[in-house]
This record gives C-alpha cells, sequence and structure tokens, in this order.
C-alpha cells in the first residue's frame, strides 16, 4: 500500500505544481490586462476632450464592442500623426456615423 500512497503523494504535489503555476499566470494575465487599459485611457485622455470621453462612456454602457472599435482607430490614428487636436463631441458623433453606418440594416416586415 505504500507505493500507491506514494504515487497519491506524487500526483497531489504535481496537480498543486500545476494550479499554483495556473494561478501566477492568470494573475500576470491579469496584470497585463490592467496595464493595458490604463495606457488605453491615458491615450484617450490625450486624443478627447471631456465632452467627447463621456460620450463615449455612455455609448460603452450599450456597446462596449463599438467603443473598443473606435479607441482603437483614434489610437490608431493617433500614432500615424493624423490627430493634430483633441477630438471634439461633434468630430466623434462624425466618427460614429462613419462606424454604426457600416453596419448592414435588417428590416423585418410583417403579413
Amino acid at each position: 500500500m505504500s507505493d500507491i500512497e506514494e504515487l497519491r503523494r506524487k500526483r497531489m504535489q504535481e496537480l498543486q505544481q500545476q494550479a499554483a503555476t495556473q494561478q501566477m499566470a492568470s494573475h500576470e494575465e491579469e496584470q497585463a490586462r490592467q496595464q493595458l487599459d490604463a495606457q488605453k485611457k491615458q491615450a484617450m485622455m490625450q486624443i478627447l476632450t471631456p465632452e467627447a470621453r463621456g460620450r463615449l462612456a455612455n455609448i460603452r454602457l450599450t456597446k462596449p464592442e463599438m467603443v473598443d472599435q473606435i479607441e482603437l482607430q483614434l489610437i490608431q490614428l493617433a500614432q500615424a500623426g493624423r490627430v493634430r487636436s483633441k477630438i471634439t463631441d461633434d468630430q466623434l458623433k462624425h466618427l460614429l456615423k462613419q462606424v454604426a453606418g457600416q453596419k448592414r440594416e435588417i428590416n423585418i416586415t410583417r403579413r
């Protein structure tokens, strides 16, 4: 029986090591995600006016994937040097209309 107990003990140690490794990896991923979010927030503060940031925050409540897409576009424009001054609320509205217009409209008629 000691062989079986020894195997169980070794297996338990292996499982504990795997769990600890996975926990550390997930913790590192979480830290990286938080750092990326902080960088994105900082970039948005430099690119957008306070009114435009407020509008994006409101839209994020209903369409977070759309806001992520807009933020990515804005960061790319800023990195390319195409943003000369802060983007105003009106400019953001125009950009939002362009992104929203890309989606296909679905009409349902009842008979």
